[in-house]
Parts: structure tokens; sequence; C-alpha cells
């Protein structure tokens, strides 16, 4: 039996041939902390006195605020410029750009290699058919200090695109479309490896864009096999000999699916979920305040240019802001030479520094209460780019709705525009006030359940990004679902020992270990779901937070009932109810991180 990419990738880096649901430990080629997350790295690793296991493959990368503008992040960019030194670890620091592209543009990340860091959307690498991935903080100490961490080999889809779009759609058009199709959990912990035509044809910026958007389909990674042409663009922005991963002929794949682009158009996802994707014409004629290209799905020089080909001979409607921000410093400094940026600036757009754009606190993006964004982002949660509405969209599309004032595609631009509809602000959320410590973790617990029969609750909505600079645990309990609708009083009423019992796909969206660790500075027993998001699994399996995965959890379980948990064997119980419900047991190697505390534990102890 033949191995797909991920098999064949991991298995190289485990010394082993590698089968679904096998849980091995991979070599890293290129472990990297950003800015957010890395000063949580450094303590760590300072904590528990690791070593850094090879520093010429270890790095920084500040992209989530390049301007240094929040004293909270500048204090944490200075903690790792200062531990770099002494450990003699590269820094990619405000002036350079997002991490992942330099990943890929710098060459330090190859076709078949493996990549981490505490940048959710790491698994962009699959752009180059690299296995990149996005981890905590306790996740990235380990490979900074052991170049390795444990990994469970995930299933491969097979995911064959037949047709091709129209011409007026882009790549973020179709990325758009399989989310429609795949919905916020339909990839669940899986890779996926993209196939056909309109995938053969596409170039190494096209194949970036799609990438970056399979973390908001919960897959671990979409895979593109490399062409001639990318291989060529790779070999010469690297210097080296780019191999092909390829899978077998005989490889077996847990599903094949096949999704018809032909005749697509442009396409837009509403606010509030990246999977809600509509054609652009349902839409079309909502009023906007501003306008962003950027992000690390939309910040390549192709998109600048597309920005400015739609612009060209128009000017930014008055009262929208339009935003441009490049990918990285190397895309800025082509754009200027290429005379982009003056036609930008003049068509009346604001240039910001390279870096992650409306993603991150610290940079420009943000928007306010009632404010209507449209953005070449990757992600549109309630609160993630402020408190007003965030739709996702292609550059042109963005392009062109800057200029009309308008939602609206490049097929409106001859017509003059749609008609504008009326204008429907969107309230604010609020947060939570709450506080408590960490407590014991036994393999057997009994608390009251908190039941929130909600599926796709993303780490936004557990601890919102603009608390992201609190690294004390201690701190943390009192923003836990401060931005979850209908729960912000969660931390303020939860009591040591509760249960949080809720539906699929927990944890979906960031890295953010403090979504873990805000429930564990209230004392909570355990969360019950009935999946989890990745990255989310792996944080509060090395947190030493108990999560169950359960199916069936959702029946008959009501909140306030006493719940009794055996990590141990999955079981669940409701002796009132004379309920039993089966969950997953602990995993050996999650039940050996749980009864030391987590993953650092040990060494800590050492």
């Amino acid at each position: 039996m033949g191995s797909t990419i991920v098999e064949k990738i991991l298995g190289s880096h485990a010394d082993r041939t590698v089968r679904p649901g096998d849980i091995v430990d991979i070599r890293i080629d290129v472990r990297a902390a950003r800015d957010f997350g890395g000063a949580n790295v450094v303590q760590h690793v300072r904590a528990a006195r690791l070593p850094i296991h090879d520093p010429s493959r270890t790095f920084f990368t500040f992209d989530c605020n390049p301007t240094g503008s929040d004293q909270k992040y500048a204090t944490n960019q200075q903690l790792c410029r200062e531990f770099a030194r002494d450990n003699d670890i590269r820094v990619f620091d405000i002036d350079q750009g997002i991490g992942t592209h330099l990943a890929m543009d710098r060459g330090l990340v190859r076709p078949g290699d493996t990549f981490v860091s505490t940048d959710s959307h790491a698994n962009i690498l699959g752009a180059v058919c690299a296995f990149g991935q996005g981890m905590g903080d306790q996740d990235i100490a380990h490979a900074f200090a052991r170049g390795s961490v444990w990994f469970k080999v995930p299933r491969s889809f097979k995911v064959v695109l037949r047709g091709l779009p129209r011409k007026t759609a882009t790549p973020k058009d179709v990325t758009l479309a399989l989310l429609r199709k795949f919905g916020a959990n339909g990839l669940l912990g899986v890779a996926a490896e993209l196939y056909g035509e309109y995938v053969d044809r596409l170039d190494l910026a096209g194949r970036i864009t799609m990438a970056s958007m399979f973390t908001e389909m919960g897959a671990i990674i979409g895979l593109f096999p490399v062409n001639d042409a990318v291989a060529t663009e790779l070999a010469a922005s690297s210097g080296a000999t780019i191999r092909r991963i390829e899978a077998d002929p005989d490889a077996v794949y847990a599903e094949v699916h096949e999704v018809d682009i032909d005749g697509l158009g442009p396409m837009i996802s509403r606010p509030g979920h990246p999977e809600d994707v509509v054609p652009v014409s349902e839409v079309a004629g909502t009023p906007i305040d501003s306008a962003l290209v950027g992000s690390c799905t939309n910040g390549r020089i192709d998109d600048l240019r597309a920005a400015v080909r739609v612009l060209d001979g128009r000017k930014v409607a008055p009262g929208v802001v339009f935003k441009i921000v490049p990918s990285t410093d190397a895309m800025w400094q082509l754009a200027l030479q290429e005379g982009l940026i003056g036609k930008l600036k003049s068509a009346g757009a604001m240039i910001g520094s390279a870096g992650c754009a409306g993603c991150a606190a610290g940079q420009v993006g943000q928007n306010g209460p009632g404010e209507v964004t449209i953005t070449t982002g990757n992600r549109n949660f309630a609160g993630k780019q402020g408190k007003g509405a965030v739709y996702l969209a292609s550059p042109e599309t963005v392009a062109a709705s800057a200029a009309l004032g308008v939602l609206a595609s490049v097929e409106d631009l001859s017509s003059g525009g749609p008609a504008r509809l009326p204008r429907k602000p969107r309230p604010p959320s609020a947060a939570s006030e709450s506080h408590a410590a960490a407590g014991p973790k036994p393999t057997r617990v009994r608390g009251r359940a908190w039941v929130i029969p909600v599926d796709n609750i993303d780490t936004d909505m557990i601890f919102h990004n603009r608390h992201l600079a609190v690294t004390d645990r201690a701190e943390m309990g009192q923003y836990a679902f401060g931005n979850l609708a209908g729960y912000e009083s969660f931390a303020r009423d939860a009591r040591p020992g509760d249960i949080i019992i809720t539906g699929r796909n927990f944890g979906a969206g960031s890295s953010r270990q403090q979504a873990v660790d805000c429930f564990l500075a209230l004392q909570l027993s355990a969360v019950v779901a009935v999946s989890f998001g990745a990255i989310y699994e792996r944080n509060a399996i090395n947190a030493g937070l108990p999560i169950l995965s359960a199916p069936a959890v959702g029946s008959g379980i009501q909140t306030g009932d006493e719940v009794e948990l055996d990590f141990e064997t999955g079981k669940i119980r409701v002796a009132s109810r004379n309920l039993s419900v089966d969950g997953e047991p602990f995993a050996d190697v999650q039940l050996a991180i749980y009864r030391r505390g987590g993953l650092l534990e040990k060494e800590h102890q050492s």
C-alpha cells in the first residue's frame, strides 16, 4: 500500500513508514515564534532551563505588530530580541513582513520539509508541498529545545477541482467556494491534497492564497504538488534544487471529493463566519466604510497589481478608507519599483508596513463598532478585526468595492455599480470579568455541566485577541468566553470543577494558548466536545487541560447536571438521569502528559 503526501513527509521525518492515527515524533526542519506567542515561548524555555537544539533552524518573526505601536507587543518583541542575541537565533524583525512568507521566499522551507510556528496559518506552507503547522507556545518551546514534536498522522482526503472558473474569478474565489462546500469543519483534522486542471495552472501566489485558508475548513493542511513553474520559481528564490513530493499511485485516501468550479464567479464571505459564502451579487450594494488588501492570504505583488488594475482611472470612494499592507518588505519594495505604491496613493489608498494587516490588533485593519469592512484576509470571526462587520473577498472585489463605496465585484464596474442598500450597523461584543487559579487533575472527575450547544466556537470567542498580550495565566480566566454571544458572563458565573459540554470543532481558529489557559485559570475540571480544532486539541493536551471527544455528547445532558468523567475509559455518566455516553479515552501520550501536569513539566523538574 502506497503513501499519501503527508504520510511521506511525516514518515521521512520519523524515519519509518507511517499510517493515519500513528503518533510519531517528527523532526522539525524550521521552527519559528512570532511576536505573538514568542514571549511565552521564551518564558517556557527559560523556566525549564532548556537548550536550543539548532539555532540555525530557529527563528523569531515579528509580523503581528510590525510598527511596535503597542507597549505590550513592544515589550514582548524586545524580550525575544534579547533571547535571540543570547542564543544566536535570527530575528526577522518588524521591517521584514509575514514569517510564513519569508520562510518560502527565503528558501528556509522547501518541498518535503517540516515547519512549525505560533502562527495558526503555518499550514500555508502546503503551497510549496511542505508540512507546516501552527502550534501553541509549549509545542514551539519543545521544538526550540529538542528539534522535534509529537504528532498524530492525519487521514488524507483527495480533492479534485473540476472545470475552470470565469475569468473574473480568482484563487480567492475558488477558495471561498471550497469553504462553502466543506464548511468550518468538513475537513476537520485531515490533510487535503489538491488536484485538477485549475490546480495545475496555479502559480505560487495562487497556491499561497488557497493554502492559507484550509485552517478555516478545519484541515491540518492543504497540500499542492509542485509543478514545473512553481519549482522554477522556488529554485530561483532559494538557489537550491527543488525535489518533488508526490503521492504514490496506490496511496489510500479516507475520502475523495470532486468540486465543480466550472463557470464560478466572484464570491464573498459574510461577516462572522468564513464559510458563510455567497456570490458577490447577493450582497452587492451594501455600503462599506473600509477596505483592505493584505494578509498572508492576499498580500503578494500579484494582489497589489490586481488592485491597481481595478483602480486604473478611479479614486477611492468618499468616506471609504482603503488600506494596503504588502506581505513582506520584498513585496513592498517591488511595488515601489513598479510604481504601484504611487498609483495606489494617487487613488486615495494608504500603505502600511509589511505584515499581517487586520488579522492582528497591532496592524492597520482593525475596525470600530458599526464599521463595515471588506478585506482579503482569511478570517472574519466576530471581534477578530475589531467591533465591526467584516466581509472576505478577492483583491479585485475589494478594490472594486473601495472604488464604488459599496460591496461590488469587477463585473459591476462597467455599469457604475449596484444600487446602494440601507446601512445596517452591528453592535459590539462585551468582555467578561472574573478570575481564578488552576487546580488538581485527577483521572476521574465530577462537576457541574455547562452545556454550550454551539458548533465551531473559535478561539476569538473563547479568548478575544485584544487580550493576547496577557502572558500571566492567573489573569486569563476573567476573559473566558467574553466574545461568545450569550455566554459573556461565563467567567463570572463559573465555579471551580465545572465541566463544559459543547459541539463540533471547539477551539477552531487561532493557535493562541490563552484559549486553553483561561479555563485552567478558572479551575474547570474538563471540556467535553463532539470534536476539537486540531491546534486547540494539542494545546489543551500539552497544557494538561482534560479534554474528551464524544460524538454523542449532545444527547440528554443539561446545564446544571452533575457529570462524572473517566479519562482512562472515556466514559461520561450522569447518574441522576441514568445516562452513560462513550467518549474517546485518553491516548497514552495524552495521559502521560496529563499525569505530569503538562508537556514541559518533566523538563521543569529535571
